[in-house]
């Protein structure tokens, strides 16, 4: 037998070891994180116990290597680490994993996010149908931006900002089941969600400004999509260009809400699992709650809204688990009678490129006649 045999087998065989010595885990659902402090909020509750198990999987973040599951082995929740590349490592690490079987699992990223005080207030909780890499463009430096540009970032292949991109990298946007997302949103609206009076105080100073009075009023549970970048951006400026880019790359479908720093990167793990069966991208829920404003109020700078405090952060990190837990109650619970089947999509689901099959009303259409990518 070859050394390269050997080595094969032995890969396998560790691919295939549980930390716990038990068998494979088939999760109804599964909560992805980024860091711990979003973990944090859904550990030592009382409707369930995430640290029953404790599963190490090979390729996870060295900060985060287990994958955490009750007794029984229904709900589990992992931690990716912040942004895109450690949301992708971590992802497919574990879709190619052989210590899960996820082809019925449904996925809930429950995360926080910045917001747009135009549609939104912190500690409110988000369900995206889109999400949207906005920095996946060029970029001038603000002191050379070109007098005629609005901005400095416009998609790539295109020659000023507003034009459609000319060519596309097909991680642009991702659209999930609409279905399932109001399903989600409404076993959400059952949560009482948490408020302080801090926040209610940085939310009054957002209310002399009758574009932002979706700042000024108290959290809720709101459907609203979400932009992905690396890129921990905050400003008028950035917000109007997020506004705008995400209008243009879904032709003018997505309502720019929340940012965060993952969400592409998680979905393209996902999409790319689905293509060979080992999950089922219609079982995909965005949930994110928002800790802080992605500009400032009236009389405030860019630099004091990024730096100053930010009394959303506690209860955005709360109603994320408020909200996320009647959801996944809400599946499990119903797991018989409506989820195991599975929420047939009404609308488009996966990349720019129909690589899940359909047709994408947004990017350059299937580039697959409308059939999946791989059968």
């Amino acid at each position: 037998m070859t050394t390269w045999v050997l080595l094969s087998l032995l890969s396998a065989l560790l691919l295939g070891t549980r930390s716990n010595g038990l068998g494979i885990v088939a999760p109804k659902v599964m909560i992805v994180t980024m860091f711990d402090s979003e973990a944090g909020a859904w550990f030592n509750i009382p409707e369930f116990n995430l640290l029953a198990q404790n599963i190490t999987i090979p390729g996870f973040s060295p900060l985060y290597p287990d994958v955490h599951c009750t007794a029984d082995g229904m709900v589990c929740l992992l931690i990716t680490g912040q942004a895109e590349i450690n949301a992708a490592s971590t992802l497919s690490s574990l879709m190619y994993s052989r210590s899960f079987n996820l082809t019925q699992t449904y996925f809930l990223v429950s995360g926080i996010a910045g917001v747009n005080p135009k549609v939104a207030t912190i500690g409110t909780v988000t369900f995206a149908k889109y999400a949207v890499q906005v920095a996946l463009q060029y970029e001038f430096d603000a002191r050379e931006i070109p007098a005629q540009f609005s901005t400095g970032y416009f998609p790539q292949g295109s020659k000023a900002p507003g034009q459609a991109p000319g060519w596309w990298d097909g991680t642009e946007v991702y659209e999930v089941n609409d279905a399932l997302r109001q399903k989600a949103i409404a076993f959400a609206k059952t949560a009482k969600l948490y408020d302080t009076s801090d926040a209610q105080a940085l939310r009054k100073l957002y209310s002399t400004s009758p574009a932002y009075a979706p700042a000024a009023a108290p959290p809720t549970v709101l459907l609203c999509d979400t932009a992905t970048s690396d890129t921990y951006w905050s400003g008028d400026l950035l917000g109007k260009m997020v506004e705008d880019t995400m209008r243009v790359f879904t032709n003018g479908s997505a309502e720019y809400c929340t940012t965060q720093q993952e969400d592409n990167a998680t979905l393209n793990a996902l999409m790319r699992a689905a293509l060979f069966h080992l999950v089922d991208f219609s079982r995909v829920i965005v949930m994110r709650s928002a800790s802080d404003f992605d500009r400032p109020h009236a009389g405030e700078d860019a630099v004091t809204s990024l730096l100053g405090p930010a009394p959303g952060f506690g209860p955005a990190l709360l109603n994320l688990r408020l909200a996320g837990v009647k959801v996944v109650q809400g599946i499990v619970s119903g797991w018989n009678s409506t989820f195991a089947q599975g929420i047939k999509p009404t609308n488009y689901i996966g990349d720019v490129y129909g690589s899940l099959g359909g047709n994408p009303d947004f990017g350059p259409g299937s580039l697959f006649g409308g059939k999946p990518a791989r059968a």
